[in-house]
């Protein structure tokens, strides 16, 4: 089966905070994906995004700040209402804001990969690789993320996030 954690940057002017819209919204630039991944726009994970929040976490041990910003880039933002009523065919999503997005941003560029690998990387390792591939693995949903939440971030976008299944 394949599940997969989407990101779509946007304007939060041009969001509308109803999750069939968003639904909608969302389907079409998963449709596009290849060309909002190269205009810099949008991104997705495979189903080890919860192996990449566990990454994320060990930030814990490296930063003091009570605002955890580790959690943002991940799961960060808030839940997408259904509206009245909740369909359970409806993809979960959520709607980080352009302040978050330029936390997750911040926390991404400051953060030493190399030192959270030392942290966590063992335990990111497996699934049939070995750890220099699951590292080279990680480094790049590393470097993406980077990548996408700096031009959120410099543009004042919105990020919104959707789990396909």
């Amino acid at each position: 089966m394949s599940i997969h954690l989407h990101f779509r940057a946007v304007a939060e002017s041009e969001i509308r905070d109803d999750h069939t819209w968003l639904t909608e919204f969302m389907w079409a630039a998963w449709e596009n994906l290849p060309q909002e991944y190269a205009a810099g726009i949008a991104w997705a994970i495979d189903k080890v995004w919860h192996s990449v929040d566990d990454l994320y976490a060990a930030a814990h041990a490296l930063l003091e700040d009570a605002d955890e910003p580790w959690t943002l880039p991940i799961y960060g933002g808030r839940p997408v209402a259904y509206g009245t009523t909740a369909d359970p065919s409806n993809p979960p999503m959520m709607l980080l804001p352009p302040s978050e997005v330029s936390q997750a941003a911040d926390f991404l560029a400051r953060i030493s990969f190399d030192e959270l690998w030392d942290i966590a990387g063992a335990g990111l390792s497996g699934y049939g690789r070995g750890e220099a591939q699951a590292r080279e693995e990680f480094l790049g949903y590393h470097r993406d993320l980077l990548g996408l939440y700096e031009r959120a971030a410099a543009a004042h976008h919105a990020v919104v996030k959707v789990v396909w299944a």
